[in-house]
């Protein structure tokens, strides 16, 4: 387990929200390890590729923000990270399931 706070959601409820183990699939993407990446949680492939990007942006306009946020895809990305946390909260205490539809087997 890596250093630094847990979630605190997790914590709390002992449900992961709807970012747990995003981080680890973004390392994961970024280090190359695509199944893996997709096992932890299906986001993450999407996520590291936009931090790519943004960094790219970033760095071409030497500004931290270098883009204006845009209402609708914001929130078509945050129903959509809703909509499969919701997902595998059913699968995983529901049916059981592990991994990508489900919540890794530890943590």
């Amino acid at each position: 387990m890596l250093p630094g706070w847990t979630c605190p959601v997790l914590a709390i409820t002992g449900v992961p929200c709807p970012g747990c183990y995003l981080t680890r699939a973004t390392a994961a993407a970024l280090n190359g390890d695509i199944s893996t990446s997709v096992s932890l949680h299906a986001f993450g492939p999407a996520f590291a590729a936009g931090l790519i990007v943004w960094s790219a942006l970033a760095l071409k306009r030497r500004r931290m923000v270098p883009m204006r946020w845009r209402t609708t895809p914001v929130l078509l990305a945050a129903s959509a990270l809703l909509l499969y946390w919701l997902l595998r909260l059913i699968l995983s205490y529901g049916y059981g399931f592990e991994g990508m539809l489900g919540f890794p087997a530890s943590s």
